[in-house]
């Protein structure tokens, strides 16, 4: 089983949106979370999941760096 790496999103207001997007070749919401303020989402890519968008402001963590989405 092949290990992905987690990341962190942390919202830093009410209503912060993460939602997922499927592999493939159509590219389709398939999950998606509300967060409030100060609430942490632990996520790691999947087989399903390719990309995260984030709406809101937020601070994104990954093995790459911090992320502050204003």
């Amino acid at each position: 089983m092949e290990q992905n790496d987690f990341f962190v999103i942390k919202a830093l207001e009410n209503g912060v949106n993460v939602i997922g997007l499927t592999r493939g070749s159509d590219t389709r919401f398939h999950h998606s979370e509300k967060l409030d303020e100060n609430e942490v989402m632990i996520a790691q890519f999947t087989e399903h999941t390719s990309a995260v968008k984030v709406r809101g402001k937020a601070v994104i963590q990954t093995s790459h760096g911090e992320i502050n989405n204003d």
